[in-house]
């Protein structure tokens, strides 16, 4: 299996990891575990750090359907598989940064990274496109 596809795994549960440090972060607003009845109305109310990694994961999924579909695609198409190796790893590395940018309030370095992981998304539909 390519390294791309691994990092379509890896893509797909980072949201995990980002509503993990929301529901397990430190503080008075820490998610009683015993009680996980009303998750998605516990993260709404949720702030800082942890509202932030909710609106993280949030994003996550958003950026994961065009990730997903642009590796498949670059390799169904017979793109170069260095290529889409080096863009699918740079966009996992990225999409990580911008997890903790979002975390620890870092607005502009998080929109910086938003749009290097969108741009490796893009390049992997032109690696197909050149194919």
């Amino acid at each position: 299996m390519i390294l791309a596809y691994w990092c379509v795994l890896i893509a797909a549960f980072m949201p995990v990891a980002f509503v993990a440090y929301a529901k397990f972060a430190g503080g008075s607003r820490r998610m009683d575990l015993a009680d996980n009845h009303h998750p998605r109305a516990w993260l709404e109310q949720t702030e800082g750090a942890q509202k932030r990694a909710y609106w993280a994961q949030l994003n996550s999924f958003e950026a994961f359907p065009a990730f997903a579909a642009g590796v498949i695609i670059a390799v169904i198409s017979g793109g170069s598989i260095g290529a889409i190796n080096v863009f699918a790893v740079l966009f996992v590395l990225l999409r990580i940064a911008y997890g903790w940018c979002y975390i620890t309030d870092r607005a502009t370095a998080r929109s910086l990274v938003w749009f290097g992981a969108t741009a490796c998304t893009i390049a992997l539909f032109l690696v197909a496109a050149i194919g």
